[in-house]
């Protein structure tokens, strides 16, 4: 692997696309550490540790912006959010549906309007933020110097910008950079987080003396269960398919085998940041109305067991829906059809399509309901330890860090090979 990634350094092309990644998500990281003006550090600070389970698993996914309350406070979340908005209205929306079947075109017009949806969300949740840390739960004062309505539109207004820069440093990864831009910004958040967490976990049970030894235990822990991770996420179930011979020209064409790699864990790690989405969501909607039985509800759906059956749940669904979206059955079974192939001893037609179906439902149930056990399992341990290493380390924050990390080599090692170089999976 080390080597595949000097191989990778020396192709200028990619090289210069692994720098400029790498240099967006440094500008991101500063961009979490600039404060809103007008904010008092040290109250808001003490504000913030007072705040709720909802409220720190929002600070975990925007990599300590929130708690910072800096431009980028608002993180990748309502991007996030109107990606999921825009994945429902497809199998709602006609119109919508259409654009998904345009081809180049109707993405464009799919990810325009995801654009604007970010916007419109970023807003309230702006005002809603600004609302929260103003009202009697928090008590915040915000600058005196200068007029209260213009404090309020500047803290407003650069968290949107902060939002829109973050969508727009995520575009331009997706397309200059070596891909997966919104993962990585979220893959950034979470790794970003890690470092503090081993000091909290080291320090919190200094008084016993087992600080460190519960670190490495941990540790040692989740670097046994990365191996059997990566093995489902690599996992497959394929379905061969033979082609008859026939002659094209003077030429004889088919009759080899080939088979349909059906990915356990088709949906990676979709599945998990679309349900920690919608967890979380009722947080920001709490935020921007700031009532009170909202607010309990939010935080009860954060953590406890309301929070593991409703990970777990949404984990599974999602992993349905969004290989549903991804993989068309019919659409499979009739390339199938067209190019003279079948698969051994099923009928052509209706009767391919409803086997594909049913080995993607087969196939996909097992998978879900790995990924949903590895979330759920470390957020049961974080309830009764309280360690924040398990938090940072848990398993919605691994699944993301593995599948992104294993996507972005993915992608590297094809832009490898297509310069004759060995990638990082021989």
């Amino acid at each position: 692997m080390l080597e595949s990634l000097v191989q990778a350094f020396k192709v200028p092309e990619l090289r210069n696309k692994i720098l400029f990644t790498l240099a967006i998500l440094a500008l991101y990281r500063l961009g979490a550490f600039i404060p809103v003006p007008g904010i008092p550090f040290n109250e808001f600070a003490n504000a913030f540790a007072t705040g709720g389970v909802g409220m720190t698993m929002l600070d975990l996914f925007t990599g300590g912006a929130l708690s910072h309350f800096s431009v980028f406070s608002l993180g990748i979340m309502p991007y996030i959010t109107a990606a999921i908005i825009m994945q429902l209205m497809q199998g709602v929306i006609p119109a919508v549906g259409r654009w998904a079947k345009e081809g180049e075109t109707g993405r464009r017009k799919i990810t325009q309007t995801t654009r604007y949806l970010t916007l419109g969300l970023g807003l309230i949740n702006a005002i809603g933020y600004l609302f929260l840390f103003k009202s009697s739960q928090y008590g915040v004062v915000f600058s005196t110097e200068i007029p209260e309505i213009v404090t309020d539109i500047v803290v407003v207004v650069t968290l949107v910008v902060g939002t829109a820069l973050i969508m727009w440093m995520g575009e331009l990864i997706t397309q200059r950079g070596i891909g997966n831009g919104m993962s990585l910004i979220i893959f950034t958040s979470i790794v970003s987080r890690v470092p503090a967490a081993i000091f909290s976990s080291v320090t919190l049970s200094d008084d016993t003396g087992m600080g460190i030894a519960v670190t490495v235990l941990i540790i040692v822990v989740v670097l046994l269960c990365i191996p059997a991770i990566i093995y489902v996420e690599r996992a497959q179930r394929r379905i061969p398919v033979t082609y008859a011979k026939r002659l094209q020209g003077r030429r004889q064409m088919g009759g080899q085998s080939t088979y349909i790699p059906l990915k356990i864990n088709a949906a990676g790690v979709i599945p998990i940041i679309f349900a920690s989405a919608l967890i979380y969501f009722p947080a920001q909607i709490a935020a921007l109305f700031n009532v009170g039985w909202l607010t309990s509800f939010a935080n009860a759906i954060s953590a406890g067991p309301a929070n593991w059956i409703l990970t777990f749940i949404l984990i599974v669904f999602f992993a349905y829906f969004y290989t549903s979206m991804v993989f068309n059955p019919e659409e499979t079974s009739e390339n199938i059809h067209k190019q003279g192939g079948n698969i051994p001893g099923i009928r052509p037609g209706p009767a391919t399509t409803a086997y594909i179906r049913n080995v993607i439902r087969h196939v996909t149930l097992p998978g879900g309901i790995f990924i949903a056990l590895i979330a759920v399992v470390p957020s049961i341990l974080f309830y009764f330890t309280n360690n924040q290493l398990i938090q940072a380390f848990g398993g919605t924050s691994i699944l993301i860090m593995i599948g992104v990390a294993l996507d972005t080599m993915n992608k590297v090692e094809a832009q490898l090979k297509s310069y004759n170089y060995e990638g990082f999976f021989k």
